[in-house]
């Protein structure tokens, strides 16, 4: 059996796109015609002009995409903590709870101590 050409296959392949995206096309073509018409009747029925509908597709803001996420601001951009623990033997030194521990909350945290340097808030 005679292997076929790399020209030969690349020439089938541009054919069977070619036959897939002019499938594609007629498919939308038939499902935004149902639409279109559907538009129509709602618009009839509704006594909207065709000028409302343009002015309302110009002041409409564009939808966004399913399943598209508010964006959260940058994560630099973070207020302060309030310090959460005080360290019992230097009281200048304070912890927030989050991150790493400073070496003195972990000893605290190992001897199950950690919430006697809570800082309580009046």
């Amino acid at each position: 059996m005679a292997r076929t050409s790399v020209e030969t296959q690349l020439a089938k392949l541009r054919k069977a796109k070619e036959l897939i995206e002019k499938k594609e096309k007629e498919l939308m073509n038939r499902t935004q015609g149902k639409a279109v018409a559907r538009i129509l009747q709602i618009a009839a029925e509704n006594r909207i002009s065709a000028t409302q509908i343009a002015e309302a597709m110009k002041e409409r803001k564009p939808a966004r995409p399913k399943g598209a996420a508010k964006r959260k601001p940058a994560s630099g951009a973070r207020g302060k903590v309030a310090p959460k623990y005080r360290n019992p033997a230097n009281a200048e030194q304070t912890w927030t709870g989050r991150g790493k521990a400073p070496l003195w909350a972990q000893g605290l945290k190992n001897a199950g101590t950690l919430d006697s340097a809570l800082i309580i808030q009046a």
